[in-house]
């Protein structure tokens, strides 16, 4: 049996995370605020007003506190000489073979907040689709890019 993959990304990503649910909850901050200034001006039932407060305090803690944390604790990656292995998920833990047959092209991207906090994101391209892996140090990244496009081309060329 292959093992789990066992190398993590970045740590810091947990605070990219934790600003894109920030900026997600105040966004259905502005909604929920909205809903209550109609409930108080067309008087509602308290109990909706009440509830779509709890509602937007629930989903900005659960966006910026707890999502975060397990998203990376489950995000695990490893390359191997014929295979790459994804394994994410919060609830739904999902475990992804990507063989180096397959790989077209890698790619390194990045947005302001992972710029910021120096990390970047690889995407592995095959013929159906692109893959992710999240938030790693730029350094690691572009070696990351660089041995996975090398043990492509050797994959390629036993083939």
């Amino acid at each position: 049996m292959v093992p789990e993959p066992q190398t993590r990304i970045s740590e810091r990503a947990l605070v990219v995370w934790r600003i894109s649910g920030a900026i997600s909850s105040l966004f259905s901050g502005v909604v929920g605020g909205g809903i209550v200034t109609l409930g108080v001006l067309f008087d509602w039932p308290i109990w909706i007003i009440a509830g779509v407060i709890v509602l937007v305090l629930i989903y900005s803690y659960l966006n910026i506190f707890f999502i975060p944390k397990l998203r990376w604790k489950r995000w695990r990656y490893e390359v191997r000489e014929q295979e790459i292995e994804l394994e994410r998920g919060v609830f739904i833990i999902k475990r992804t073979l990507i063989p180096m047959v397959r790989v077209q092209h890698v790619d390194t991207q990045q947005g302001p907040l992972l710029r910021k906090y120096r990390l970047s994101t690889v995407m592995i391209s095959t013929a159906a689709t692109v893959h992710e892996i999240p938030a790693l140090d730029m350094e690691e990244a572009e070696e990351l890019r660089q041995s996975i496009s090398r043990l492509a081309r050797v994959a390629d060329e036993d083939v």
